[in-house]
């Protein structure tokens, strides 16, 4: 299920692109190709972005008769992955799948980036959208303004982690410290893993978190989950309220999605996309995101292009605003 919201920049951002000049719909198809498809990921094995990328690959095969594999070159946040596919050759045999931060935050954040999102690379396909959350330790603040009001009070409580910095994660914390009046203190770790281990330990007070990371721990009692970023609340925590529910204007989608090298011709770019739309419609892949706290999509390269450009626009005051530069 797709956020009303979310469903409604995406066909905004289509009407908008059809009424682009040079905008028209193309008959042409791309040539038969035996050589494999490479989806380059920036994350480790096992990852939700690199499990969700072979349930893919496994269902594309079929559809584009050509061996599909995943390849894992991990590290700097993503940006190792993003450098190889902008220097493969725009074939239609390479694709890097990344999350929405790589190719919004991460370009505004940092100043020595070798690559440009909007330049190096050609809009694929979204894949999957999701919320994220801010939890406590079990034992820390019942409510988000519990935890506001002691953050207030002792400098120490005004912590969170994030898994990354200059991440949407990282962002949403810098809107929570804005609306609350808070000087929040970031504390990046290298992972949602160390993280979620230190905050049922107690280490950290607070933390944002992808909600397919947080899920279990929630739903087992080790942590406390006080808000979700969605304009609604989500399927996956519908007791929890979203941010602006409880007064804070916080919110952020986030999103996997797929690129392929700039200059790839239209026809594989056309072919390669539908063939992920149609895989992540696919019932029993479905069925398998949403249990890992996923929203399946499956849009066009022109939604996608729509949607990248419009969350780039609304993300670029914020990361400007809180000071955040990224070093390497």
């Amino acid at each position: 299920m797709i956020h009303a919201n979310f469903r409604r920049l995406l066909l905004t951002g289509f009407a908008l692109a059809a009424l682009t000049p040079g905008f028209a719909v193309q008959a042409q198809t791309a040539p038969p190709n035996n050589k494999p498809l490479r989806i380059v990921l920036g994350t480790t094995a096992g990852a939700a972005m690199d499990t969700m990328s072979r349930m893919l690959a496994e269902k594309m095969q079929a559809s584009l008769n050509r061996p599909v594999i995943v390849e894992n070159k991990a590290g700097a946040s993503g940006r190792i992955a993003a450098e190889h596919v902008k220097n493969a050759a725009p074939d239609g045999n390479t694709v890097w799948v990344t999350a929405s931060a790589n190719v919004v935050a991460q370009p505004i954040a940092y100043s020595n980036l070798k690559y440009d999102p909007f330049k190096d690379f050609a809009p694929v396909s979204m894949l999957v959208s999701y919320q994220m959350d801010f939890a406590v330790p079990a034992n820390g603040p019942k409510t988000l303004q519990d935890y506001v009001s002691g953050a207030r009070r002792d400098p120490a409580q005004a912590m969170f982690g994030s898994p990354s910095a200059g991440s949407l994660l990282h962002f949403l914390g810098v809107m929570l410290g804005s609306e609350a009046k808070v000087s929040m203190t970031h504390v990046p770790y290298q992972g949602s893993a160390p993280l979620v281990t230190a905050l049922v330990a107690g280490q950290v007070p607070a933390a944002f978190l992808v909600i397919s990371d947080s899920l279990q721990y929630q739903q087992s009692g080790r942590i406390r989950v006080l808000a979700v970023s969605g304009p609604t609340r989500s399927e996956y925590l519908p007791d929890v309220p979203t941010f602006k529910e409880q007064g804070f204007n916080v919110e952020g989608i986030a999103w996997f999605a797929a690129f392929a090298p700039a200059s790839t011709p239209k026809p594989f770019i056309d072919q390669i996309s539908k063939a992920m739309a149609d895989a992540i419609r696919m019932p029993d892949v479905q069925q398998k995101l949403r249990t890992m706290g996923l929203d399946p999509v499956g849009g066009t390269a022109q939604e996608l292009a729509a949607s990248h450009r419009a969350e780039y626009a609304r993300l670029t005051p914020v990361i400007k605003a809180s000071g955040f530069k990224g070093e390497d």
